[in-house]
């Protein structure tokens, strides 16, 4: 067993310290994947990069993560941003939770989620820590009244009222299964409580410990149980099969939705935008039909983005227009245009104004302020200037079959249609390339350069 460090948050007002325990050592066997099930990925964030961001937000602090004993995908996901414990062996949820008691050492109260219940809300952690405190409770339960009980535990209630125990829906009798009020898996228990008891959890007839069989235990002690009830029933989804994995992406793909409009984000048609959990994007800018906005997208103020367009981790300023294509991994500036039909490749940054037309492609490359590209042209590996025109059908010829190289080119130069610029090349500034030219020597500023191979005259004595 190893131990990653810990963090916690103090509650001023109860003065008492609280954390998190994020338990995600589960295999995952139904979703018939290699890759871990906490993280299969909704909205473009893992399942439990959105419970450790859940968490966080609720003022939890850093939660520690109990992963299996192979976590290094687990912990490439989340990084530092959280501490992890390991549970070597997959014997249930109590010894899970066991395996993190030496990390916890001082805490009063600990909320313990489950990896696979991405749609659990800040809001709803806030309460549920809020109620346990209050009323000192021993142990307060996340429950919800659904529709469909299927595959639930039953939260079964005393004549007064009070919990009683959960009974798993493989468990239940006919009376159990038809009772509506469900465990949402989530948990808050009074620390001193818990260690003294967690320990001597019986193990089921599979050899596993449960942490549900806590509930009895505190029952059968006259503990105080208490319970918070979510409204939305879809916060407590657990996700075990890619049908579940659809349905939760399908409940936050709509409030990202939601919330976008209500900042003032227009959506022509909701039914075919796509919008990841950490993009962000500006009032006043409309997504038209079959837009995906991506990764760890920014998009500013009154843009225009679509149709048929995707745009993944770019930086896209205020007043931009990406039309029927693909921007990935790039920054484009205030005013710029794209599109339709072009491709801005990553390490591709676009200044202020610039025009990218048609069937064009831009690849690690930097233009400036006012360059336009209109139609049917490649640029990759350049340093362009400020108020550059890149006629149609040129080609910055930048690999030689072995290396990449680099082609630099200066202000106000004009570049003709069907120019082949074989790098590593320069184009001095207010130089010119006429139409169909090979440029494979440097151009000096303040020259036109013609033919194949080209070859040039300086533009203010007009001499060959």
């Amino acid at each position: 067993m190893r131990f990653f460090g810990f963090g916690a948050v103090f509650i001023i007002g109860a003065m008492s310290i609280q954390a998190a325990v994020v338990l995600a050592a589960g295999k995952g066997t139904r979703m018939n994947s290699r890759v871990p099930k906490v993280l299969h990925r909704i909205c473009g964030k893992s399942m439990i990069g959105l419970i450790v961001d859940a968490v966080s937000d609720a003022g939890l602090g850093v939660p520690l993560v109990v992963v299996p004993s192979d976590s290094h995908s687990i912990q490439n996901d989340l990084g530092e941003n959280v501490s992890y414990a390991t549970q070597d062996l997959p014997v249930g949820t109590g010894q899970a939770l066991l395996e993190a008691k030496q990390s916890l050492d001082g805490v009063d109260n600990i909320v313990v989620l489950y990896g696979d219940m991405p749609l659990v809300s800040s809001e709803t952690l806030n309460k549920m820590i809020k109620i346990h405190i209050d009323n000192q409770a021993c142990i307060t339960l996340l429950t919800s009244e659904v529709e469909n009980p299927d595959g639930f535990g039953r939260i079964i209630r005393d004549n007064s009222g009070k919990i009683q125990e959960i009974i798993e829906d493989i468990e239940a009798d006919e009376h159990t299964l038809s009772i509506n009020e469900v465990n949402g898996g989530v948990y808050c228990f009074q620390s001193s409580w818990l260690w003294a008891n967690l320990d001597n959890l019986a193990p089921s007839k599979y050899g596993e410990r449960y942490l549900t069989d806590l509930i009895s235990t505190a029952y059968d002690q006259s503990m105080m149980i208490d319970s918070i009830q979510v409204s939305n029933p879809i916060e407590i989804l657990g996700v075990n099969t890619r049908k579940q994995l659809l349905t939760a992406q399908n409940e936050l793909r709509q409030l990202i939705l939601n919330r976008l409009m209500l900042s003032g984000v227009t959506l022509v048609d909701d039914a075919s935008v796509y919008v990841d959990y950490d993009v962000s994007i500006g009032a006043d800018t409309i997504l038209h039909p079959n837009t995906h906005v991506t990764g760890t997208s920014q998009i500013g103020e009154r843009c225009d983005i679509g149709p048929n367009s995707v745009v993944t981790n770019s930086i896209v300023g205020d007043k931009s227009k990406v039309s029927a294509s693909f921007v990935e991994g790039s920054v484009l500036e205030e005013g710029t245009h794209v599109g339709p039909f072009s491709h801005i490749r990553p390490g591709t940054h676009l200044e202020e104004g610039v025009y990218v037309g048609n069937f064009a492609e831009v690849n690690r490359s930097r233009l400036g302020v006012g360059t336009k590209m209109g139609h049917y042209s490649y640029v990759g590996d350049a340093d362009v200037g400020v108020n550059v025109n890149i006629g149609a059908g040129t080609v910055t010829c930048n690999f030689d079959g072995n290396e990449k190289h680099t082609t630099t080119i200066g202000n106000d130069v004009f570049i003709g249609s069907g120019s082949m610029l074989v790098a590593p090349v320069t184009i001095g500034d207010r130089s010119s390339t006429g139409a169909g030219s090979v440029v494979t020597k440097d151009v000096p500023p303040d020259t036109q350069v013609l033919g194949v191979p080209a070859k040039g005259f300086s533009k203010k004595d007009g001499n060959r």
